[in-house]
């Protein structure tokens, strides 16, 4: 279901002509990510409890604290809309976005001069950016799922996990990062391994980090 909807969106961004919203969007994946794999995370709490899980299951998962996972969502979104906005601006500085076009943008993101200095800035805010969301719903989106705990609660919860356990869950951001990438560089085909195997594995760190 996710890989058919990336596909339609990158198909609909490209017909719009907004190829320099394509590859922040690309990044934003892993900012709504946590949020994405509420359902898988539901599948991994049925079989746990030695429950039969199902795909109506998987959809609905955000019901079961409607209003709290509501929240954390609407938290990820912003982020991912700031993302977008300082990304947008980021590209505007260095090349302009009035009369943008593909040619334009292959030449200029890899062979002009001033796109290292774009693509290091480019990667240290976007790094910032996944950094902090990371910290914030690294376990706290599974927490509110099976516990029904505030967004606030969980998000203390996850930042306190991240700080006392850094190296292990710093290891955990990379393959993430590595396994969403996999996903996207596939033309989203590999999300469908990558993404439940991410999903399930959120669900387990977090039984083993929140006591």
């Amino acid at each position: 279901m996710y890989t058919a909807i990336s596909l339609v969106l990158t198909a609909a961004l490209l017909k719009q002509g907004w190829y320099f919203v394509f590859l922040p969007m690309l990044a934003g994946f892993l900012l709504v990510g946590p949020f994405l794999a509420v359902g898988l995370y539901d599948v991994s709490r049925a079989l746990e409890q030695g429950r039969t899980p199902s795909l109506a299951l998987a959809l609905f998962a955000w019901r079961r604290n409607g209003a709290q996972i509501g929240l954390m969502a609407l938290l990820l979104v912003l982020f991912l809309l700031s993302w977008i906005r300082v990304a947008t601006l980021l590209f505007a500085l260095f090349f302009g976005i009035g009369d943008f076009s593909a040619e334009r943008f292959s030449l200029d993101t890899f062979w002009a001069i001033e796109t290292l200095l774009f693509l290091v800035i480019g990667t240290a805010v976007g790094a910032g950016f996944a950094t902090v969301v990371f910290a914030v719903s690294a376990v706290s989106l599974p927490m509110i799922l099976d516990r029904g705990t505030s967004p606030f609660d969980a998000i203390v919860a996850s930042v306190l996990v991240i700080r006392e356990h850094w190296q292990p869950m710093a290891l955990w951001a990379g393959l993430i990062t590595a396994l969403t990438l996999f996903g996207l560089v596939t033309f989203y085909v590999g999300l469908v391994v990558t993404l439940p195997l991410v999903g399930y594995a959120t669900w387990h760190a977090y039984r083993d980090l929140i006591r």
